[in-house]
């Protein structure tokens, strides 16, 4: 953090860059239809359950997602929020929560300034939730909690705050308190305004009503809220008084603190209270590290980078968007800006938003925003793209993936094909591809098994190739480091275990632990490391 508060434009001051992160099933997709709406970017939710046609959500564009009913590739939606007399520009990004898809999300985290993490009520803390929050701990990123589905069975709200304290050693300050659990709940109060938010059961599409009390001791409070109710609420409030921090929003920004809001995302309750705190207390743009140095939002030129590709969003146009963020300053469409990497000038010609799947073209955009530049290979995950200074932005992981099998296409004669689209999405960030050193074929590298189903999914529907998934006779993939001669002799005393991955670096594939650790006694001058940063 800069020890001198920035001073930034109006326009970037209004950015606000978060992602969405939970557990798989949490309602977090429920919960980012629920924002698009409120910021009036959409008319009606489409209900992650509901019938037909209502039932594909915004977020969810591949056809998978929308088969199954779960994200599993990260999407970015910009829409504007106004409260109060403020206008906000929001960029949301919902992130697969299936662990089979973490890498896609731990990237997007690189992207962000803030983290909204959303909590099942009935569920706690569950083990994806925890993985994702070590990430944003590393990045020191503010996070925001909503704990969802307090119409349903929960367990109290003591317990769920204590688990996030406990498990995520983070303070957890109270935003709202819910009166009522399951069927008795009946809403929150709003610690932070003093007001008294009721639900309505009737219909989920629209937003809560409000209303303004004076204090805990306002005998409206008892006209509205049953007895029983009341007098465990006054109890619990009073504890939650004595024993939780207020909100402080400066630990909030050091990632030190979280403010918690209760509500239900599938009745649209707890969302607006849950917006205005990402407007009010979540952090405008960040500067962003990089080498050989660090770039502020503020500055007057345009810098930005890739955290994700996606390949075939529109299936009609071989297309290939990538997914910028913006660092610093104010972009214009027809910009020249030069592409680092390569050290060519590109001119962005039609650069888009997005809502999900659809997308408009982008007049400007400035530091936060997120936009798509449609390109045809060019662009890779960790490129950054500025005005002519040679900066390269740090930290975009690439993780050795866990599960190895070789991919054959059902008619040998389209080997090529399957090259092609292989290697599309090995620049994706999808999957990692290893052409070995003996043999033909390609092995395929996940994270998890379902990217198999994903990927042989995706390559009959892009490509039309039938393809199969076979067992591998290598279980790890590890990247081979060090001085040229050591890793040349390495290379031609271990052929039969050596690859290239789609960047042309050298990987060792092993089959057992031992074979990691003959490397480490056998070859001192040579490492084997599980991860490397994306595209330098």
């Amino acid at each position: 953090m800069l020890d001198t508060p920035l001073v930034l434009a109006p326009e970037i001051a209004r950015r606000r860059t978060f992602a969405i992160i939970s557990h798989p099933d949490a309602g977090k997709t429920t919960l980012t239809e629920k924002f698009l709406l409120y910021g009036g970017a959409i008319q009606m939710a489409g209900q992650v359950r509901a019938k037909g046609e209502a039932r594909r959500t915004r977020s969810d564009f591949m056809q998978m997602e929308k088969d199954r009913g779960i994200s599993v590739s990260a999407s970015a939606m910009s829409f504007d929020f106004t409260t109060g007399e403020d206008s906000y520009r929001f960029n949301l990004v919902d992130t697969p929560g299936h662990s089979d898809f973490s890498e896609d999300t731990y990237r997007t985290l690189t992207a962000v300034d803030a983290a909204v993490m959303v909590i099942d009520g009935a569920k706690g803390v569950e083990s994806q939730t925890q993985k994702l929050f070590e990430v944003c701990r590393l990045r020191d990123l503010p996070i925001l909690t909503f704990c969802n589905k307090m119409d349903r069975e929960s367990r109290d709200t003591f317990e769920i705050i204590d688990e996030i304290q406990e498990n995520l050693a983070i303070d957890v300050t109270p935003a709202s308190w819910p009166i009522g659990r399951g069927r008795d709940f009946i809403g929150c109060y709003d610690i932070l305004r003093d007001e008294l938010q009721l639900m309505d059961r009737a219909d989920r599409n629209t937003v809560a009503s409000a209303v303004k009390i004076k204090g805990l001791d306002d005998p409206k409070l008892a006209e509205l809220v049953p007895a029983d109710l009341l007098e465990t609420f006054l109890e619990e409030i009073e504890m939650a008084r004595e024993l939780m921090p207020p909100l402080d929003a400066q630990a909030l920004l050091e990632g030190t603190m979280t403010p918690i809001w209760f509500g239900s995302a599938i009745n649209s309750f707890g969302v607006q209270e849950l917006m205005d705190g990402i407007a009010t207390y979540g952090p405008e743009p960040q500067p962003q590290r990089a080498d050989p140095r660090a770039i502020s939002p503020d500055e007057k030129k345009v810098a930005g980078f890739v955290f994700k590709v996606q390949a075939n969003m529109d299936p009609k146009h071989r297309d290939r968007v990538a997914f910028v963020r913006l660092a610093s300053g104010h972009f214009k469409r027809g910009m020249k800006l030069t592409h680092v990497r390569s050290k060519k000038p590109m001119a962005i010609s039609s650069p888009v938003l997005f809502l999900a799947s659809d997308r408009e073209l982008a007049e400007e955009a400035w530091a936060g925003d997120i936009i798509g530049i449609p390109n045809h290979g060019q662009l890779r995950i960790g490129d950054t793209l500025t005005e002519g200074e040679a900066l390269r932005v740090a930290g975009i992981p690439s993780f050795a993936p866990e599960l190895l099998q070789t991919c054959r296409a059902g008619d040998p004669m389209k080997a090529k094909h399957l090259e092609k689209a292989l290697m599309q999405f090995a620049e994706e960030g999808a999957a990692k591809v290893f052409k070995p050193t003996f043999g033909s074929g390609f092995i395929v590298g996940v994270v998890g098994a379902l990217q198999f189903e994903v990927l042989a999914s995706r390559i009959e529907m892009e490509y039309g190739l039938p393809v199969r998934f076979e067992a591998s006779q290598f279980t790890s993939a590890r990247w081979v480091q060090g001085q040229k001669p050591a890793v040349d002799a390495f290379v031609a005393a271990n052929k039969q275990h050596i690859a290239t991955d789609n960047d042309g670096d050298t990987v060792f594939l092993t089959r057992l632990q031992w074979d990691i650790d003959r490397v480490g006694r056998d070859y001192p001058d040579v490492s084997l490391t599980g991860t490397k940063e994306m595209m330098v």
